[in-house]
C-alpha cells in the first residue's frame, strides 16, 4: 500500500514539474496598436476583415462596412470596446476583450458582453488576429 502511495506521489510531482515549465507567451503590449486581419464566418462562408487599433479607438473594416469603437484598457491584456455610433440597443452593449496568448505575428483572444444581463448564460467567443501591413480598403 505504501509503495502505491509513493508511486502516485512521485507521478503527481512529475506531472506538476512538467506543467509548471509550460509558460504561455503574452506580450500584449505588442498588440495594443496596429493593423490586424481576422477571419469570420457569415452564412457558412469564411470571410476576412481588418481592424486598425490605436490606444483609444478600434476601426473595423468588414463586410464592406466601417465601424468605430472606443477602447478603454483595463490592463495590458484586457480592454472594453464600445461602439461610438450604435444603430440599435444591441450595438450599445460594451464588449470585454481579453488577449489570451501571443505569437510573433498573432494573438488569440476571447470576448464577451462586458455586463451580461444575468438572464442569459454568458457567451464567450474566441478568435485569432494577425498583425499585418495590409491597409484596409
Amino acid at each position: 500500500m505504501h509503495k502505491i502511495l509513493l508511486i502516485l506521489l512521485l507521478l503527481l510531482l512529475l506531472l506538476l514539474t512538467i506543467t509548471s515549465c509550460y509558460d504561455i507567451e503574452r506580450n500584449c503590449n505588442d498588440y495594443k496598436t496596429g493593423t490586424f486581419e481576422f477571419e469570420y464566418i457569415e452564412n457558412g462562408e469564411t470571410k476576412k476583415g481588418w481592424f486598425v487599433r490605436t490606444e483609444t479607438l478600434n476601426i473595423d473594416y468588414y463586410n464592406n462596412k466601417v465601424d468605430t469603437a472606443s477602447v478603454r484598457w483595463i490592463n495590458d491584456c484586457e480592454f472594453i470596446q464600445k461602439k461610438l455610433n450604435p444603430k440599435n440597443r444591441k450595438e450599445e452593449v460594451a464588449i470585454h476583450m481579453k488577449i489570451l496568448n501571443t505569437t510573433e505575428n498573432s494573438y488569440m483572444f476571447e470576448y464577451a458582453v462586458a455586463a451580461p444581463d444575468g438572464i442569459k448564460k454568458k457567451r464567450i467567443e474566441k478568435g485569432i488576429a494577425y498583425k499585418t501591413t495590409k491597409k484596409p480598403d
